[in-house]
């Protein structure tokens, strides 16, 4: 049994005359006869009485009729689907992203792809880079925007730099500052009290690597909590933190470093031997579009610099 039978054998039916079905589908009656034979000859049954010229249904083409119509709306409903998402008009994307950028960049980005694909559904995964990786390799996320870091790469997955951050150390404003000096030096976090992130977490990570390439072990004041706990740490006066400085409030004192400074770069995963789908790559282009031109109208957030 094949669609175009079912077509044919529905226009029949509407029509209830062979010449006219065979106008109304543009086809030669001689070929849409045919089919309907092929079709009967498939179920066993006589679908049309033809008698003195006249068609008429017998039981077995009153029983397919219905059918055959849910049938073909069916299909049509599946071609429906499947173009829509070919055009974009529908689908959804599965994006990672750590806590500091759902927080600072991400949340524009977003915004413009929204306002580009209206019917893609977004599912944002927020964690660390390092579970974000495994997700991604596992095939639970299309892609993932990642803090590139020392550790070894999945080797199913490739990386497309894309910014160069900025870290800052925050105190609080009610407090002294860290240093009496505009920036400090990186060695001039030893024995500072630190608010600190907890475990897996890529900042965590981030200033412990800075602290020990100086030469010295940091020195926790608490630690365990996520991007929003650790401000308000901050705030309270229990710490300084290290922080990128596109999520800096103006109720924080800010201390940049002095050169070389402290600085990461964000990533955007995918997996390398698997095509994302069409609606996650309108993801990849319009942020890589909204990156580039924000950099070309110098736009970016302070301290943050394009690479793609």
């Amino acid at each position: 049994m094949q669609l175009q039978q079912l077509t044919y054998f529905v226009a029949v039916a509407d029509t209830l005359h062979f010449t006219r079905a065979a106008a109304r589908l543009s086809v030669a009656q001689p070929s849409l006869s045919q089919q309907i034979r092929a079709l009967e000859d498939d179920l066993g049954e006589r679908l049309f009485h033809r008698e003195r010229g006249n068609v008429t249904l017998t039981v077995a083409g009153e029983v397919l009729l219905p059918i055959a119509r849910r049938i073909l709306a069916d299909a049509e409903t599946v071609r429906s689907e499947i173009r829509d998402l070919g055009e974009l008009r529908r689908g959804r994307v599965r994006l990672g992203a750590t806590p500091s950028l759902c927080t600072g960049l991400l949340p524009s980005m977003l915004a413009t792809f929204r306002g580009r694909y209206p019917g893609i559904q977004l599912v944002i995964h927020e964690g660390g880079s390092r579970d974000l990786e495994r997700e991604l390799s596992q095939g639970a996320l299309d892609l993932a925007l990642i803090i590139s870091s020392r550790h070894a790469r999945d080797p199913q997955l490739s990386t497309v730099p894309l910014l160069e951050e900025e870290l800052v150390a925050v105190s609080c404003r009610s407090g002294p500052r860290p240093v009496p000096r505009r920036r400090m030096r990186i060695t001039e976090l030893e024995g500072q009290p630190l608010a600190m992130f907890r475990r897996g977490y890529d900042l965590r990570e981030f200033t412990v690597a800075a602290c020990r390439d100086a030469g010295f072990e940091p020195t926790f004041a608490i630690e365990g909590g996520e991007m929003d706990a650790v401000l308000g740490f901050v705030e309270a006066g229990l710490g300084i933190a290290v922080v990128p400085s596109t999520v800096v409030a103006d109720r924080f004192e800010v201390t940049p470093f002095a050169a070389p400074g402290l600085s990461r770069t964000i990533a955007l995963a995918q997996r390398r031997e698997v095509d994302p789908p069409r609606a996650a790559q309108a993801l990849q282009d319009c942020i890589l579009d909204y990156l580039r031109a924000s950099a070309a109208a110098q736009s970016l957030p302070p301290g943050v610099r394009m690479l793609a």
